[in-house]
């Protein structure tokens, strides 16, 4: 083991740390070569070479033409921590002692789920741009599991958004902000808007949903089978991780749209839509930020952290009195 230990730390260069950085970051080996501008068959040597000086295979390469990669290994994982915090630490050196290079404008790149982020993130940014004026702010939405890949691989340097599989929280912590519930949304004048619908009557009309493998697809698709009706999701529904596009479509047309309902709060308080009144316990979603546990902590961050904690206090409070 000593011997391998030693082999690995003589063997070891920066141009395989940045290389298992880029192909974990873009998760497909022509795409990482692209970033590194490098041909495809160097980084797959580059990644070899890594591999071998481990001792350990570190991704596990998709399929098709074995370009793509499904996943790191543990080995993988635990290297690529290491590598992020040599990489951190090198620039940060480098602007240590070249001040004459000028330093880098202060950034922070900010994760969040399309269902949380209108309702969580402009207070605290706003806020967030009072207290820091010339910080550089860069917002990412998307599903869970790629956001959560971008945050593992030093892309982002925190995400609101959900608790995933334990194999997706390698390296990750997570911090409970509030939950919410599902709602059937509609435009404000839906025929179903008045009375005591059922659910089956909301399935005759067009529905929005979200993209399979997301966690409000799966809280739909349970909270349809937990009532003991037979009811499935119908065929022709539109899905759409944009919340502009249900909107939308939800305003200009008699469709219902199942969403967490911090997602459709705005528009429910400007009028613009409704929440039908169907009882949808137990679709509770808990909301809450994901960070690196190796990561560096920086006031941005910490600060950012705290405005957000205020804002989820909102949001918790506001999902308590819509489930009155």
């Amino acid at each position: 083991m000593a011997a391998t230990s030693e082999a690995f730390v003589r063997g070891v260069q920066l141009r395989h740390l940045r290389c298992l950085v880029a192909v974990a970051q873009e998760r497909h080996l022509a795409r990482a070569a692209e970033r590194l501008a490098l041909s495809q068959p160097a980084v797959s040597k580059t990644l070899a070479e890594l591999e071998t000086l481990a001792g350990a295979r570190l991704v596990e390469r998709g399929s098709a033409g074995r370009r793509g990669i499904q996943g790191f290994t543990v080995a993988g994982e635990q290297l690529l921590a290491h590598a992020l915090r040599v990489l951190e630490a090198l620039d940060a050196s480098a602007e240590a002692v070249m001040p004459a290079s000028g330093t880098r404008p202060q950034r922070l790149r900010i994760g969040a789920l399309p269902s949380v982020a209108p309702s969580l993130l402009p207070a605290a940014l706003a806020a967030l741009r009072e207290r820091l004026p010339t910080l550089q702010v860069q917002v990412q939405t998307g599903a869970n599991g790629p956001l959560l890949d971008a945050l593992r691989a030093g892309e982002l340097d925190l995400v609101a958004g959900r608790m995933s599989d334990p194999q997706l929280m390698a390296g990750l912590t997570f911090e409970l902000l509030y939950t919410e519930p599902l709602a059937l949304v509609a435009r404000a004048g839906h025929p179903l808007a008045s009375g005591a619908p059922s659910v089956q009557e909301v399935l005759r009309h067009p529905l929005v949903i979200y993209d399979e493998g997301t966690i409000p697809r799966h809280h739909t698709e349970s909270f349809l089978s937990g009532l003991g009706l037979g009811l499935r999701l119908p065929a022709h529904v539109t899905q759409t991780l944009d919340l502009s596009v249900a909107r939308a479509l939800l305003i200009r047309s008699d469709a219902v749209w199942f969403t967490p309902i911090g997602a459709a709060r705005d528009d429910m308080a400007s009028g613009q839509l409704v929440q039908l009144p169907i009882d949808t316990a137990g679709t509770e979603e808990p909301v809450g930020l994901l960070l690196r546990s190796d990561a560096e902590p920086s006031a941005a961050r910490q600060l950012l952290i705290a405005l957000l904690r205020e804002s989820g206090k909102t949001q918790s409070t506001q999902s308590r009195v819509a489930r009155r």
